[in-house]
């Protein structure tokens, strides 16, 4: 063979005699080849290339440790054989072209480790932190194609969710004037909450749900507010939609869920501080449309002020 490395695909047969042990003496061989069987592949190589570093390669051919050969003289090595060829022509340059693709990468850094060859591992974990800073986005949102998927992302999380259902094609009648400029806002919105807690709150869009506008709160599990942002209001004889932007109010549940970080048992007295205050709030609100069925808070914003009309001091 001419070349320093010769790949082929004949395979070791499963009978014959079993391999022998014995102790390999490379100083004497110098620049000679020595063919090896790395789980079925052959390679051709010298003994200067595998003891260039200090690996378990050299220990294996400077006669510090025992190694395996079959009856035909090849020096087995019971591992795959897939990245072996990188493996070699790591040791003559010190460098070599990586795979592109994360799983080769990773298949070729346990390799590495195996051999104990580090400054190899180390460029394999360079690459891979290198793709993952490339392809991972740092803010998710994943898309709801189903019910049944929404229910699997909400019981996983072990995180508060805050979902925004819009679907403007579930209107029956026209929109009021400002209603596109108020779905627009709740979407811009979505997208600057999702970064600014992205990380502590999962973010989750529907548009194939039953409502215009709406948006949904849960923690550990189960919603805990709901917040509607369309009423049908009476205009000039007829029925239109509204869509409203009760800015104020998803801040604040916004806020509330995340009452529910993990660990998933939430801090108890924060927990009887808010519902204190949410307690004696209702008491004076019932008028402004707050509803309490089964623990959600739902809040139809056609009922509900963002104003403050009262004066400073009371």
């Amino acid at each position: 063979m001419s070349g320093d490395t010769c790949l082929t695909t004949t395979l070791c047969p499963a009978g014959g005699p079993k391999p022998k042990t014995c102790s390999f003496k490379g100083g004497s061989l110098g620049n000679k080849y020595v063919r090896l069987n790395v789980g079925g592949s052959l390679y051709y190589t010298t003994v200067q290339v595998l003891t260039r570093h200090d690996t378990m390669l050299k220990a294996m051919f400077s006669g510090r440790m025992e190694v395996l050969t079959d009856k035909e003289g090849w020096i087995l090595i019971d591992r795959c054989g897939k990245h072996f060829g990188t493996i070699l022509n790591y040791l003559r340059d010190d460098t070599i072209a990586l795979p592109k693709h994360r799983q080769e990468i990773k298949e070729l850094m346990a390799e590495a480790k195996y051999y104990l060859i580090q400054g190899l591992v180390d460029m394999c974990q360079a690459a891979l932190q290198d793709k993952k800073d490339l392809y991972e986005p740092v803010c998710s949102i994943p898309i709801i194609t189903s019910p049944k998927e929404e229910e699997r992302l909400i019981e996983s999380s072990m995180k508060p969710v805050v979902k925004l259902l819009y679907n403007r094609s579930n209107n029956k009648y026209s929109y009021t004037s400002n209603s596109d400029d108020n779905l627009l806002k709740n979407i811009e919105l979505f997208d600057k909450l999702s970064l600014r807690f992205n990380g502590r709150v999962l973010f989750i869009k529907d548009v194939i749900g039953d409502e215009i506008c709406c948006w949904s709160f849960y923690g550990q599990g189960r919603k805990l507010a709901e917040v509607c942002c369309t009423s049908i209001v009476y205009a000039t004889e007829k029925k239109q939609t509204k869509v409203e932007f009760p800015e104020a109010r998803i801040y604040e549940e916004t806020l509330n869920v995340l009452l529910y970080e993990t660990p998933r048992v939430p801090d108890n007295s924060l927990l009887e501080a808010t519902s204190r205050s949410r307690s004696q709030a209702s008491h004076s609100e019932d008028d402004e449309g707050f509803e309490l069925r089964d623990r959600v808070r739902r809040i139809h914003v056609k009922r509900y002020s963002t104003y403050d009309d009262r004066q400073l001091g009371h």
